[in-house]
């Protein structure tokens, strides 16, 4: 079931009028974070995005930096690999940065990237198991219940917070495939979506969330954008090096045609487009001030 947060931290946006972001990407060092994340939120942006790819940065620790540098943008975590982490742990961590930032953390979890999870030996048989068991202990344990569990991965044994937020945060997943989207839609407050997605493929995984015109849901969509000559060349590219599908809808061109995507982005059902750089960073601050104007004219 959902884990009620969204009841407490409702979406700021209509679904036709998303908020708008930017990530950071885990390629730019931590050094250059707190420039970007005050770069975002002087620029207008409503979110701050971060990864916690392996083996660039932590992202509790990048989220409370960016956190503390900034007085007023939302920064968004996209995500958590549960097979790192301890549940107990992970709650005690977002319930620090909601308690110190009410209402302006979004932490997100998933399966992560399962060859790096097999790197560090955290690769587990069931990843989907792993991730139910993980999201039906976060919920209540950040609502400030008292919880135990015997399951296949998890094992609580009466374990509470003694600080939990007062400002229960979203507890969002990152999903592609339609098993993990549903569950996403039973057991969670929204869905990040990565990679990319066109308009049209964003309203078709809402629809296997199962929560379509639920206000209460978000649904934080990521799309490659570049600015300057050769923007599309650069995405594509980039794309090409993942292995992933070539984005059908970039958020490139002026602030007014990126307006203008993000509102259909709105109309398919997200609550939040996230604009995200290419990764060689070299033009990753005129993104930034790039959400920032299209944020203006949504």
């Amino acid at each position: 079931m959902p884990s009620s947060a969204a009841q407490q931290q409702p979406s700021s946006s209509a679904p036709s009028s998303p908020a708008v972001g930017v990530v950071v990407r885990p390629q730019q060092p931590p050094e250059a974070l707190r420039e970007h994340a005050t770069t975002a939120e002087q620029a207008g942006a409503h979110e701050l995005w971060l990864w916690e790819d392996c083996f660039w940065a932590g992202g509790l620790t990048s989220s409370a930096l960016a956190l503390a540098w900034t007085s007023s943008i939302r920064v968004g975590l996209g995500l958590m690999p549960v097979p790192l982490r301890n549940p107990a742990l992970t709650s005690m961590e977002v319930a620090a940065l909601a308690r110190a930032f009410p209402g302006r953390f979004l932490p997100g979890v998933g399966h992560g990237v399962l060859d790096w999870m097999g790197q560090v030996g955290a690769r587990e048989a069931s990843p989907m198991t792993l991730l139910r068991e993980h999201l039906d202990v976060l919920a209540p344990l950040l609502r400030g219940e008292r919880v135990s569990a015997d399951g296949r991965y998890v094992h609580l044994d009466g374990v509470q917070l003694d600080h939990p937020p007062q400002v229960v945060p979203p507890l969002l997943v990152g999903a592609r495939g339609p098993k993990t989207l549903a569950l996403a839609g039973e057991r969670s407050d929204g869905v990040i979506l990565d990679a990319g997605p066109s308009p049209e493929e964003v309203a078709a995984s809402v629809g296997h969330t199962g929560r379509a015109g639920d206000d209460a849901f978000h649904v934080v969509v990521f799309v490659p954008s570049a600015v300057g000559d050769g923007a599309r060349e650069r995405i594509d590219a980039e794309a090409d090096g993942w292995g992933n599908h070539r984005p059908a809808a970039p958020l490139v061109g002026s602030a007014d045609e990126v307006a203008a995507l993000v509102r259909a982005y709105g109309e398919a059902g997200a609550t939040s487009v996230v604009l995200q750089p290419v990764g060689d960073g070299t033009d990753a601050l005129d993104v930034v001030r790039l959400a920032g104007a299209a944020a203006a004219l949504v």
